[in-house]
């Protein structure tokens, strides 16, 4: 019983399951995640149980032993800040790239560090990253390319940074992944494209000091109209042919 229940209300409140004995079904409905599939099979699977006096002092005991964990956690949070304080100035700038906030800056640069001169280009930085293709070819045939497996802890973290940026609503990497998406699907577009670019731009911006502004930024956030194609009409049609030299006869009238 005890095991169903928790199954069944991991996405519930715990203050609103344990401060009754008694189910309250039409509460529990409103708790259930939104993205919840067959909400009313968990109400009914609900039905006729109870939470009994054991199984509140096993919850109880997880959401303190939470709770506890969730202490430590922000006691070394504090304590990597303070660790890190003194380099702020040199990266604290690349929390403006969409996804990337302060923890996670944090995190990168204890990777890659605040001297770029150690890599010779940006692209030596994704290659040593794993964020660049393979080159496995063998008499002409191209075997692979498969990203490399480098960068056990500073890929992952880049790709948490690149989902994070393409939810931001008309963001500059989420109009990048938009457009690589339909050509390169979902995985290469995060893990390669997006995680990629944004290494690049960390890059750059830890090198020279810069803030966050990519050639094409200006593009992206103020797209200019399409124009509309020329249509000609057959008086501007005949203009055109006389101007290039071609005699024109018109042997009827011209419509208007």
């Amino acid at each position: 019983m005890y095991q169903i229940l928790l199954e069944k209300l991991l996405n519930l409140s715990w203050n609103e399951v344990l401060s009754t004995e008694v189910i309250d079904f039409d509460k529990i409905r409103k708790l259930i995640h939104g993205s919840c599939k067959n909400k009313e099979r968990i109400i009914d699977s609900l039905k006729n149980a109870k939470i009994e006096s054991d199984q509140h002092f096993k919850m109880n005991e997880i959401q303190l032993h939470l709770q506890e964990l969730d202490k430590h956690i922000e006691a070394t949070e504090v304590e990597i800040i303070k660790y890190a304080s003194k380099y702020f100035d040199d990266f604290l700038h690349i929390t403006e790239i969409d996804g990337i906030q302060m923890m996670s800056a944090i995190l990168i640069v204890s990777e890659i560090g605040v001297d770029m001169t150690q890599f010779e280009s940006a692209e030596q930085l994704c290659n040593w990253a794993g964020l660049s293709p393979a080159n496995n070819e063998s008499a002409k045939k191209q075997k692979s390319v498969r990203i490399s497996k480098a960068g056990q802890y500073l890929k992952p973290l880049l790709v948490q940074c690149a989902l994070s940026a393409i939810r931001v609503k008309n963001g500059y990497f989420s109009q990048k992944y938009a457009r690589i998406k339909k050509r390169r699907g979902h995985k290469k577009a995060i893990i390669i494209a997006i995680a990629r670019m944004m290494l690049v731009c960390i890059y750059h911006m830890i090198l020279t000091g810069e803030t966050f502004n990519p050639s094409d930024y200006e593009s992206f956030k103020n797209p200019k109209p399409k124009k509309e194609k020329n249509q000609y009409t057959v008086e501007s049609a005949l203009e055109f042919l006389k101007s290039q030299g071609i005699d024109v006869i018109v042997t009827q009238e011209i419509p208007k």
